[in-house]
């Protein structure tokens, strides 16, 4: 039960920050205000952050689940995860926020949003490449090896 209480404050520290405080930064700095209409955009953009929304969930209940970890760097899953979305591509928590940015962007017609959306996939991608992969590496061993053969990073095989 304390893996679930920590998975789901971590969780919310990082969804209450990137998703929520700065998206809403740039909105308010750019002047940008929720559309008076609901258009075909907002309709779009409210399934796609829904759609991310949920993807992010499914990876921390995968986390804490199967992982029996919490998907914080400091307090990383005591077992490899690969049941889930993990089994379709490793870094589904990452598409599943880019989806929620992509939404909100769509919904508010916002260039700000897809340009801050751009450089947290950019970041996302070099902290993986540069200390999430190695660490696991090293934790996880051929274990982890194996996985990487066989899921692709943000592309699922078909």
């Amino acid at each position: 039960m304390f893996v679930l209480m920590r998975a789901v404050t971590y969780a919310s520290l990082f969804i209450g920050l990137v998703l929520v405080f700065l998206p809403s930064r740039l909105l308010s700095l750019a002047g940008i205000v929720q559309p008076k209409f609901t258009g075909l955009p907002q309709v779009a953009g409210m399934v796609t952050a829904a759609v991310g929304a949920v993807l992010a969930l499914w990876c921390v209940t995968s986390f804490f689940r199967v992982g029996h970890g919490t998907p914080a760097p400091f307090d990383p899953p005591r077992c490899l995860v690969v049941a889930g979305p993990y089994r379709i591509v490793r870094n589904p928590m990452y598409i599943g926020a880019g989806l929620t940015l992509a939404g909100a962007a769509l919904f508010y017609a916002s260039f700000g949003l897809l340009a801050y959306l751009c450089l947290l996939f950019l970041a996302s991608h070099l902290f993986i490449l540069f200390h999430e992969e190695p660490a696991l590496k090293r934790r996880f061993g051929e274990e982890y090896s194996a996985y990487c053969r066989t899921v692709r990073r943000w592309v699922p095989r078909l």
